[in-house]
């Protein structure tokens, strides 16, 4: 596989993802949300509760509301990825591409990468705001900085990336088997469920996000993501799409 050519699908896709509002709109609102409006929210209930109390239980809001990133890490890429062939196959612009001498693999790599980098950088970017704001706003309660810690890290360069490639390759697979753009994104959605319900139970105090927790769920997701790219790679035929695909 050239990396180059690779490069060249991802860059094409770069600009036409820059140019569609609602994708980046949707990036934008969840990180202005988990970002800037939780933190506001944690400044409002530590000054309106006794310190004291509020100190007990802020470490298990705060390593839950962490958990939130790797939610984002999944959604964010959920509008490019899902978009990426059935959106050229509106626009009649897959066809051109699928006939060029670039291989499947070349493809497939670029419209990863065009999904992939923009996502967990907007995810760091978000998650760089969420921890000053939670350090400056929660420091007078525990008497510390809470972040950085190594769970956050775990969450941020481990869990998140490897939810954020779960998300690009599936969303990837949706695409290339339906029909219209509203479906591929309804579908992609699904891929939010299993996260969600861990941040859920996690909530709800059914288990914990320890650190022995968290590296069981990234051993899962990278086992995961590799069963969906081999999905993906193993399902893509660019005959089928040229001849078939209406």
């Amino acid at each position: 596989m050239r990396l180059s050519k690779a490069w060249i699908v991802a860059s094409k896709d770069f600009k036409t993802f820059t140019k569609r509002k609602s994708i980046l709109y949707t990036i934008i609102y969840f990180e202005v949300i988990v970002s800037i409006g939780l933190p506001l929210l944690m400044r409002f209930v530590v000054s309106r509760n006794n310190k004291v109390s509020v100190g007990s239980y802020l470490p298990t809001l705060l390593d839950a509301f962490s958990f939130l990133y790797v939610i984002g890490a999944a959604l964010a890429p959920l509008g490019i990825a899902s978009y990426s062939l059935i959106g050229e196959k509106v626009q009649k612009s897959l066809e051109p591409l699928l006939a060029t001498p670039t291989t499947d693999e070349e493809i497939l790599a670029g419209k990863s990468i065009a999904a992939f980098l923009p996502a967990i950088v907007a995810n760091y970017i978000g998650a760089l705001i969420f921890t000053v704001l939670m350090d400056l706003f929660t420091y007078s309660t525990l008497k510390s900085l809470y972040f950085p810690n190594s769970n956050f890290a775990i969450i941020l360069f481990l869990l998140a990336p490897l939810a954020c490639i779960l998300s690009v390759g599936y969303n990837i697979l949706v695409s290339s088997k339906v029909n219209d753009v509203r479906s591929a994104y309804q579908f992609g959605t699904l891929i939010l469920v299993p996260l969600g319900a861990v941040y859920l139970l996690s909530e709800l105090k059914v288990f914990s996000l320890t650190t022995g927790i968290m590296l069981i769920i990234a051993a899962v997701l990278a086992v995961t993501d590799g069963i969906v790219f081999y999905l993906v790679k193993t399902t893509f035929r660019r005959e089928e799409i040229l001849t078939k695909w209406k």
